[in-house]
């Protein structure tokens, strides 16, 4: 076998193990974290909770997750979960392998303009990022942009899982009430034939900017933070490692092989920039909501009045929504549902990271 043919089969193989990586992480991240979800969606929507007594809105996340559980059962918890893991999957794989291949490609371009040609970052399988001879600014902007474009590739398959997981989440139920909900939908695949029926294909893609400026700002900072703080691990590591030989001449201690590093500094990486990314985003993510269940609502030509009998608010965009619900509760009305989308987001980066992160090398050594 020729060297050209030996190197196209190692990048195959390399590409494969990211891909097979990333999509077992999407998927088991799913299963744990989709009823988080599902409560942030319903206390960012205009819902009103009327079992067992007047209209209130949900009062927090655990609120939110006990009620729905107690009065719909775990099935509502878990609606549109067929939509994610179907079309969420692929999305997946293309947001974590686009990512990568976007930081790699940016960050060997940058270094060829700098030092005139000869540098390439590592492969995706291998290291912790980009090579040190960029500076910090570089690297934060590297980061940032490949985090932008990944979400910018993957929301064409994102918007229209989105669309159907956040309907079926905040669809009325005999003791919910959504402004204006019309309908209610038996599955992912009824929604999507509902949706497409009523809106079409412009109407499932309509939400796409929004979707955009909503989790193209989380995945750049996610990123930038991750990457960040994986770089401090791996020198918080080297360094000890090389004190810990100083001092016990040569004594063991935990060591990054292979850019691979501990499961639990990886944890504290993907948990931190998760937790911190999701905060710092959350208004644009709770107009980014009203918005595709106004769409919906519109679609429909349901009458918009809450269950009082009020007119409900009709927006123009998402500065419109923002603005609207600055007036409506100042900072806190932005950040309403900022705890539910952070206990969501966390767990769900973290696993997905984890998981991405471990299994690309498991499958990297499993096919040789």
């Amino acid at each position: 076998m020729s060297s050209d043919d030996s190197s196209s089969m190692s990048s195959s193989k390399s590409v494969l193990s990211d891909v097979l990586g990333s999509a077992s992480a999407g998927v088991i991240s799913r299963i744990f974290t989709h009823p988080l979800d599902t409560a942030k969606a319903r206390l960012q929507a205009p819902v009103t909770f009327t079992g067992g007594g007047p209209n209130t809105r949900f009062r927090g996340p655990l609120d939110a997750l006990l009620r729905t559980y107690r009065h719909e059962g775990l099935r509502a918890l878990y609606g549109g979960f067929g939509a994610v893991i179907i079309g969420g999957t692929p999305g997946t794989v293309m947001y974590l392998t686009g990512y990568a291949a976007f930081r790699d490609s940016i960050s060997s371009a940058v270094l060829n303009q700098q030092h005139g040609g000869g540098y390439s970052t590592m492969s995706s399988g291998e290291g912790n990022g980009v090579k040190p001879s960029l500076s910090q600014g570089q690297e934060f902007a590297i980061h940032f942009a490949s985090g932008m474009l990944a979400e910018a590739l993957a929301c064409i398959i994102y918007v229209p899982v989105d669309v159907v997981k956040e309907r079926m989440q905040v669809q009325r139920s005999s003791n919910l009430s959504i402004q204006g909900a019309s309908q209610n939908y038996q599955g992912s695949w009824d929604a999507l034939q509902k949706i497409m029926r009523t809106e079409g294909m412009r109407g499932i893609y309509k939400g796409y900017g929004a979707t955009l400026a909503s989790f193209g700002p989380f995945s750049a900072l996610y990123f930038m933070f991750y990457e960040r703080c994986k770089l401090y691990s791996t020198e918080y590591l080297h360094g000890l490692s090389q004190y810990t030989d100083k001092q016990n001449n040569g004594g063991s201690t935990t060591r990054v092989e292979g850019g691979e590093l501990p499961l639990l500094h990886l944890v504290a990486c993907s948990a931190g920039a998760g937790a911190l990314a999701s905060w710092l985003t959350s208004p644009l993510d709770m107009a980014k909501l009203r918005l595709q269940v106004q769409r919906g609502q519109s679609a429909a030509g349901v009458c918009k009045v809450d269950p009082m009998g009020i007119q409900a608010v009709q927006y123009g965009g998402m500065v419109d929504c923002l603005r609207s619900a600055y007036k409506e509760g100042g900072v806190r009305g932005l950040f309403r549902g900022a705890g539910a989308r952070v206990i969501h987001f966390a767990p769900a980066t973290t696993i997905t990271m984890v998981c991405y992160e471990k299994f690309r090398f498991f499958y990297a050594d499993a096919l040789g």
